[in-house]
């Protein structure tokens, strides 16, 4: 009886420790975040923590529809000016604030009037939001706006505790408080972020981990090593180069699904003193630098040929992409021709790159292509959330960077080309452009709003603020013991009905 008591007492414990071990989920990140603040942040890797952290109005499917959040449902007004949504009744924020039409007020007065606030373009367009009950609101609008759904589908659409942000102003990012499946334990710069789970959430049966944390490995090798030895439950952005290997591993699973975003170089053309510079000055030095460039070569050799070249802020799989504007082949000849033309026939450029290997292998070969054409790149290596800080101050000359992308074109290109757009760290300005990018938010015609994307791409592809480089796939790679995972070609991890053995 001894025996089997013991036996019974270890198996138990045994158990225990399993299901504690299950509780928990570690993800490998690719950077630091920066400030986790939906209003004030701009990062890829913040919108991932977001995805537990803070619930939006509407979310998007794997197909890009969009589906009901906080909102469960929606009507528009005959004229498109106005936008009626009925909230849900159990949702409450971390600090027991209730959710309501209040809160949606509150939320959308802080994105549009915060000094700090990057989403200001996103929500431009709402004149008035009204509380039409304790659970139902409506917004007016100045004009029709076809983005505007696709904006509440991400941070314009997170809400916040609007007790905590307006206690805490500006410094709501270090202890952010939402409404979404898992609240903010803490946060050690370049170390982890810890979540843990929020039992009262309106849909916390779904959610099966306890605590989450997320890991900024900025070395892919490093990250695929932490996953292989147990440290890591899964990884966002395996490098190309290691998807061979992580398919062959009985260990692991990989999961792929093309993205909606690119990579590129934006050029500081008029943001600060840095931008006193040949390339920033002179769209032909920008030409050349782009015609340097074999885009093709540069799939191959980093990518695998997994990631797509591209040169426009869309990938050539969307309906949005000007299949006559095709991406163009190498040609240095031309380019050392028009470095000739502005008189820059020997040119040195300081460009900023993220310190993590793939994007330094990248800008390496870069470097190389463009230096047959008389242009010397300086590689300027550099954590990533101080990129971006030195890059929205106009403290560098060029920058290697990307954005994510969004299932509506208004996403991938406004608040980057618009004069006062709240992510135009080029400072670019063409009021040609913004008239042209305007129209095509207040349109719900395809194609008119096509028509307007097209026209302006052909300023763009002269004027060259960003030159587009590659439009990439989210690669994920799993510990086998993970379940229930679905990759969104947005890039997020959807923690709903996710399981670990």
């Amino acid at each position: 009886m001894k025996m089997k008591s013991l036996l019974t007492s270890l198996l138990t414990s045994a158990l225990l420790s399993s299901a504690a071990f299950a509780a928990d989920l570690k993800i490998g990140l690719q950077e630091d975040p920066d400030v986790l603040d939906p209003d004030q942040s701009r990062t890829f890797v913040g919108r991932i923590i977001y995805a537990s952290l803070c619930d939006k109005l509407v979310d998007i499917n794997p197909q890009l529809e969009i589906i009901p959040r906080l909102a469960t449902d929606w009507t528009w007004s005959e004229d498109g000016l106005e936008l009626t949504m009925n909230l849900r009744q159990d949702a409450t924020f971390h600090d027991g604030t209730p959710f309501n039409a209040q809160a949606v007020i509150d939320n959308i007065d802080r994105s549009q009037n915060l000094p700090e606030s990057r989403r200001k373009s996103q929500v431009k367009s709402i004149t008035k939001v009204e509380a039409m009950g304790d659970h139902t609101v409506k917004f007016t609008l100045a004009n029709p706006d076809a983005t505007l759904l696709s904006q509440f589908a991400d941070r314009a659409g997170m809400m916040l505790s609007p007790t905590a942000a307006k206690a805490a102003g500006v410094d709501f990012g270090n202890k952010p408080i939402c409404s979404g499946p898992y609240k903010f334990v803490e946060r050690v710069q370049q170390d982890r972020m810890v979540l843990e789970k929020f039992s009262e959430h309106w849909d916390a049966d779904k959610y099966a981990f306890d605590k989450v944390t997320f890991l900024p490995i900025p070395d892919t090798t490093v990250r695929l090593a932490n996953l292989r030895s147990g440290d890591l439950d899964m990884l966002e952005r395996l490098a190309p180069s290691d998807a061979a290997a992580v398919k062959a591993d009985d260990a692991l699973q990989y999961e792929e699904i093309v993205g909606l975003g690119y990579q590129g170089v934006t050029f500081n053309v008029a943001n600060g003193d840095q931008s006193a510079n040949p390339a920033a000055q002179n769209a032909k030095i920008r030409k050349a630098f782009s015609l340097a460039i074999d885009r093709q070569a540069i799939s191959k050799v980093v990518f695998e040929g997994i990631y797509a070249p591209g040169n426009q802020p869309y990938p050539p799989t969307s309906p949005w992409y000007n299949q006559d504007d095709p991406v163009p082949a190498r040609d240095v000849e031309a380019a050392k021709a028009l470095l000739k033309e502005a008189g820059q026939e020997n040119l040195t450029l300081e460009v900023q790159v993220t310190n993590n290997p793939v994007q330094t292998q990248l800008m390496q070969v870069v470097q190389s292509m463009v230096a047959d054409a008389g242009i010397q790149v300086k590689l300027k290596s550099m954590e990533f959330a101080s990129l971006l800080a030195d890059q929205s101050a106009g403290k560098y000359q060029a920058s290697q960077i990307g954005w994510s992308g969004r299932i509506d074109p208004d996403g991938n290109i406004h608040q980057f080309m618009t004069c006062k757009g709240g992510i135009n760290d080029s400072k670019y300005c063409n009021p040609e452009i913004d008239k042209l990018l305007d129209a095509a938010r207040t349109s719900n015609d395809v194609a008119a709003r096509k028509e307007k994307y097209v026209a302006a791409q052909k300023i763009l592809s002269s004027d060259l603020p960003i030159v587009y480089l590659y439009h990439q796939a989210w690669i994920f790679a799993l510990n086998k013991n993970i379940g229930g995972f679905t990759p969104y070609p947005d890039g997020m991890i959807r923690l709903e009905g996710m399981t670990k053995k």
